[in-house]
């Protein structure tokens, strides 16, 4: 799977538009700290920062480069909420315990824009986002859900009910009936955002080693980590690799691997599109998601590139003729964007679960481990790594909270989980067809 995203890597707006990167040299001798993280992405980079802030000595150890997989590439966008229906949750630990559990994505929201004040990144935050439904079926839906939350979670706070008369006032698209605008949610440059998390870390002490895979671990009290040219002991360790622990170092944790599928996702950028024209598309700057099971999201960029996502794969094999199909999907929701060039595009993949709840938890009682975001982490990433550090430090609660959540195998075993998957999800395009 590495191997095959360098394509994907190459031609990211992100990576051409990424502020100054500082390189982290690999790990070349032996040390001993309190605590390990294995990743350096949004997780593993905020539970770096939280645990230094309480005096903990961390040293992070990155395969590739900080900010190389998912949370270099993502969409960008800042929501509350699991990737999972609130009631995968209120099932899993109840309603008062749920109501908790919400509770910690609108914080994450929260820390996401003092994490940016405290290190003054520079990333392009824009406050806003829309949940926008496809048809009248759909809408009565994500009406439904909508007024659930409200009731129960009080998301009403923060958010209004657009309905379908005035939803051009929020939306310049044919292809929208009604939705929500959430004031609270908004979007990011996620490379420059983690490019600034890691530099916030290590001007607090946190030590980072880039191009450093972990080859083995050994989970005792110290535990021992390896990489091809040095080793860390470590009261705790921290796993926080997500979809690539289980290619960089399966030998770690190979039970955590059976729980999550690697899901291949894909955006494109446009050229730069007048000012004007933008504001008039998405007169609030919001981004954008349908409710579709197989979804759309987009949003522009801080120079007015539309940058459009929508397409997945779940065999870890990129779609043929991948930029033309997006660029079919963006004018289908956008026809004033037709002719408009693609400069771009770009993908890689996600950690899914089962449920698309986050599976956090402890592999041995000094290992603790985040992962299965399922393409909704870039606020909850930030708080997994805060819930991580409240835990190690001996304040548990918050993060036994969301371990409690129950995850399961995905059937097939090795050989026959990804086919599964596949079939599932053509029923899934299937049903957001005919919705």
């Amino acid at each position: 799977m590495l191997a095959s995203e360098q394509g994907l890597i190459q031609n990211s707006y992100y990576t051409v538009s990424a502020n100054a990167h500082t390189a982290y040299t690999p790990l070349q001798e032996d040390v001993e700290v309190d605590v390990c993280v294995v990743g350096g992405g949004l997780a593993g980079l905020s539970a770096a920062i939280e645990l230094k802030d309480r005096g903990f000595s961390v040293l992070v150890l990155e395969a590739e480069t900080v900010g190389w997989g998912a949370s270099g590439r993502n969409g960008g966008q800042l929501i509350a909420g699991f990737a999972c229906d609130q009631s995968v949750i209120e099932k899993a630990v109840g309603i008062d315990a749920s109501r908790d559990a919400w509770d910690i994505t609108i914080a994450a929201l929260d820390l996401v824009r003092e994490r940016v004040k405290r290190f003054d990144i520079k990333c392009d935050l824009v406050d806003g986002f829309l949940g926008v439904a496809v048809s009248a079926g759909k809408a009565a839906a994500l009406k439904e859900w909508y007024e659930k939350m409200a009731k129960r979670y009080h998301y009403d706070a923060d958010t209004e009910w657009i309905e379908p008369g005035a939803l051009q006032n929020w939306i310049a698209s044919p292809r929208f009936h009604s939705g929500y605008h959430d004031r609270r949610s908004g979007h990011l440059h996620p490379l420059n955002y983690t490019l600034g998390l890691a530099k916030g870390a290590a001007s607090i002490g946190v030590r980072i080693c880039e191009h450093s895979p972990v080859r083995s671990m050994t989970s005792g009290e110290p535990a021992l980590l390896r990489t091809d040219s040095g080793s860390v002991k470590a009261r705790f360790v921290v796993l926080a690799g997500n979809v690539y622990l289980p290619e960089v170092a399966p030998q770690l944790a190979p039970a955590l691997a059976r729980r999550i599928m690697p899901v291949g996702t894909y955006i494109i950028g446009s050229e730069p599109i007048d000012a004007a024209r933008a504001a008039e598309l998405i007169p609030s700057n919001s981004a954008v998601c349908d409710s579709n099971f197989v979804l759309d999201y987009f949003r522009f960029s801080a120079d007015h590139r539309m940058l459009f996502g929508g397409r997945v794969s779940y065999s870890t094999i990129t779609p043929p003729n991948l930029k033309e199909d997006m660029q079919r999907r963006m004018q289908l929701v956008f026809p004033q964007l037709t002719g408009t060039k693609i400069e771009y595009s770009w993908g890689g993949f996600v950690d899914i679960t089962m449920n698309r709840a986050p599976d956090f938890g402890r592999y041995a009682s000094n290992v603790f481990y985040l992962q299965g975001f399922s393409g909704h982490g870039v606020a909850l990433t930030g708080m997994a790594g805060k819930l991580v550090a409240e835990a190690i430090a001996g304040h548990s609660e918050r993060f036994e909270l969301l371990a409690r959540i129950p995850h399961h195998d995905f059937p097939g075993g090795k050989l026959l989980r990804t086919p599964a998957l596949v079939l599932g999800m053509l029923w899934y395009r299937l049903r957001d067809a005919l919705g």
